[in-house]
């Protein structure tokens, strides 16, 4: 778990350096948001404060858990995939990102084009 933890934060930071325009400020400048798109306490919410906790040591800032649950975790999808692509925001997310594209015509977000893996993590 601790080497997939790791291994999730340097993935994070190395996507970061892929835009031109951050080469200048050193990764992370600044805290991560982790959006968790369930209730606080649930399982997906426990494994996400964990991982939070680690890469906050690991990477030297802050990892903020944002619990943005609701319409089958839309809300909180939702949210990630119109964020800004700075790599300060990334989403602890479950299987519902493939199931919810079958079950809901209209998303405000395309599950196969605004989300990028960083690491599984169980």
């Amino acid at each position: 778990m601790k080497r997939i933890i790791t291994l999730a934060a340097l993935v994070a930071a190395s996507l970061t350096f892929s835009s031109p325009a951050l080469h200048a400020e050193t990764y992370p400048a600044r805290p991560v948001r982790m959006v968790v798109p369930y209730a606080a306490g649930g399982g997906v919410d426990i494994v996400a404060r964990a991982v939070g906790q680690k890469m906050a040591t690991v990477l030297g800032q802050p990892v903020i858990v944002d619990n943005k649950p609701g319409a089958s975790t839309n809300i909180g999808m939702e949210a990630v995939a119109h964020a800004q692509p700075d790599g300060y925001t990334i989403m602890m997310a479950s299987n519902s990102l493939a199931t919810n594209a079958s079950l809901f015509p209209k998303l405000g977000f395309n599950p196969a084009k605004d989300f990028a893996p960083l690491a599984r993590v169980g």
